[in-house]
């Protein structure tokens, strides 16, 4: 691997703290769902982070990123403007895709916050369209502005409704027309994201993949095991596969 200098080419502010930043670099190849470094130089040194892309192959790359006080590298990163340049490797790595995920006819992506990233990579390329009967996204934030992406979200629903399903999660605010109201791991046991979806979760024909908060992925994780669903391993095939966020 090596680095690359890329420019800033496009940046949206989605709330306090959450941004979209697109660069010019193409990174090739790449699989929807891997990761690649980005850094800046600060103080005579290098400082990287993996993010997931948010694009897909082809595509300039896209990065869907929240802002991390503490973090070393996000506060510069985020006062980045169009034309600046950051640095970015020119590979793509990870096992978080497609290629990993076993045969089944519905497929759950549950996400919170910018662990929305590599699922969108997924749903602008080709691939998760051709394979899967039933798509359901599920998104949890905490306030209704950190609901990213929701327009194209509700594009992809208007157009493949009767494959794509959009369920917004918020946990902290009275949830808007359309959304769920909760924690992920409670709606699964209540059945009400079911009964959103309109779609039965079951070890029969589901996977599940989960990418966000670990909290919330090992909760989500113990609610699937009371199911019957496993972890999905490769020489022991399972029904739920996760990537954590920090």
């Amino acid at each position: 691997m090596s680095w690359v200098e890329s420019k800033i080419v496009g940046r949206r502010l989605w709330a306090d703290g959450l941004i979209t930043l697109q660069l010019d670099a193409v990174i090739a190849p790449f699989v929807p769902g891997q990761f690649v470094n980005v850094g800046l130089d600060l103080a005579g040194e290098r400082v990287k982070r993996s993010y997931s892309l948010a694009s897909p192959p082809g595509a300039p790359s896209e990065f869907y990123l929240s802002h991390v006080p503490s973090g070393v590298l996000t506060t510069p990163l985020f006062a980045r403007q169009p034309g600046e340049s950051v640095w970015i490797d020119d590979r793509a790595l990870g096992f978080f895709t497609l290629q990993h995920v076993p045969e089944a006819r519905d497929l759950w992506l549950l996400a919170t916050g910018t662990g929305l990233g590599p699922f969108l990579a997924m749903l602008r390329a080709t691939e998760i369209w051709q394979r899967f009967v039933r798509i359901v996204l599920v998104h949890g934030v905490r306030q209704v502005a950190h609901l990213g992406y929701a327009e194209l979200l509700a594009a992809w629903v208007k157009e493949r409704g009767e494959q794509f399903t959009y369920v917004p999660v918020v946990s902290r605010e009275a949830a808007p027309s359309g959304a769920l109201a909760g924690r992920l791991p409670q709606l699964i046991t209540s059945g009400a994201l079911e009964r959103r979806a309109e779609l039965a979760l079951a070890p029969e024909h589901s996977h599940v993949l989960l990418c966000g908060n670990p909290s919330m992925i090992g909760d989500v994780t113990a609610v699937l095991g009371e199911r019957g669903m496993q972890k999905h391993r490769p020489r022991k095939p399972g029904h739920f596969s996760f990537e954590s966020y920090w």
